[in-house]
């Protein structure tokens, strides 16, 4: 676990709330200035860009280079941190996510469904950082990180099936199946292949420190760009209706409250060390952007309003998730939770 007990954010990753800003901007400027949406939408399979398609899956494939199958092993090591995030990503977060939508959104069916994408998708990446920024149990943090990206593909698209149905939104099941298994399942089988080819030749320290750092900023590359796109196809409804990005964001920053105050409360409550309660905290609260992102698209379209709502998921992340960090050390410090 050497290599990742002093991981730091990249220079991409340090000011990535600065570029989301930098890509709306160019985004709604290209809308009204150029004929590019237009011609993006002319590239498209099933309402997909295919660029786009090509982005997305960069997107993901570093995301599950992370997984190791060897870790999943440990599960019965320390089961109880695990268990409480494993609850709040599949059932605290969800529930929460599509409560407050209901509340806020119902009569905006495509925003309704960027909230249930955003709340159902656990992190499995940037929580590496933001768990060894945090001091906390890096080795609990590959586990389940690990045991996240399995889980996504068995319940994600039966969840969103599931919490959309309630709401009798009528989302295409197929094109949501195929975006799990083109955006999860083919990363995740590369990303195994990756592992098991470049490993035994280069050394597993070559493989975390150059291979994966490597394509962590291609993957931060393919984001913005994506980023860009959707805000040039959606530049005139942006400018138009700039009320969608506030009402969005209002259930998703209800959402990451609720759910940080509750994962804070149950690690209290089961008498979690702080190394362990961090990492459950952090995961428990995280969203898996990238694929909620790359879902909207798939089903909905690259210029769909659901897709620039799943922005707003990553807009407000990051600068959360940071002063969560910060939050937690700030409880350490005070003796909130055991030392040890």
């Amino acid at each position: 676990m050497d290599s990742l007990e002093h991981k730091q954010l990249s220079f991409f990753e340090t000011y990535l709330a600065v570029w989301i800003v930098l890509c709306m901007i160019a985004g709604v400027g290209l809308s009204q200035y150029t004929g590019l949406g237009p011609l993006m939408e002319r590239f498209s399979v099933r309402g997909v860009s295919v660029p786009i398609g090509v982005c997305l899956f960069f997107m993901m494939y570093p995301a599950v280079l992370n997984l190791k199958a060897s870790e999943l092993a440990k599960l019965g090591r320390n089961p109880k941190p695990i268990l409480l995030t494993l609850f709040a990503n599949w059932v605290v977060a969800p529930i929460v996510g599509f409560s407050l939508a209901k509340v806020f959104l119902s009569d905006q069916p495509e925003l309704f469904v960027a909230v249930i994408l955003l709340s159902a998708s656990p992190c499995t990446a940037m929580v590496l950082v933001w768990g060894s920024m945090a001091e906390g149990n890096q080795e609990q943090n590959v586990v389940n990180t690990s045991l996240n990206t399995v889980s996504i593909m068995l319940f994600y698209g039966p969840l969103v099936a599931l919490l959309t149905g309630i709401q009798r939104i009528d989302i295409d099941r197929w094109g949501l199946a195929l975006s799990v298994g083109f955006f999860i399942g083919l990363p995740v089988l590369l990303g195994v292949l990756t592992r098991r080819v470049l490993i035994p030749r280069k050394g597993e320290a070559w493989f975390d420190e150059v291979y994966r750092p490597a394509f962590g900023n291609i993957s931060i590359v393919a984001l913005l760009t994506t980023l860009v796109v959707l805000f040039t196809l959606n530049g005139a409804t942006i400018l138009e209706s700039p009320g969608y990005l506030v009402r969005v964001s209002i259930p998703l920053l209800l959402g990451f409250a609720i759910v940080v105050g509750f994962n804070v409360a149950m690690t209290k409550v089961f008498g979690l060390g702080y190394r362990e309660a961090v990492i459950a905290v952090i995961i428990g609260s995280s969203s898996h952007f990238e694929i909620a992102i790359a879902t909207a698209i798939a089903v909905y379209g690259t210029g769909s309003v659901a897709a620039l709502g799943t922005t707003m998921g990553l807009f407000w992340e990051i600068p959360i998730m940071l002063g969560l960090v910060y939050l937690a050390r700030f409880l350490r410090d005070r003796g909130f939770w055991a030392a040890a």
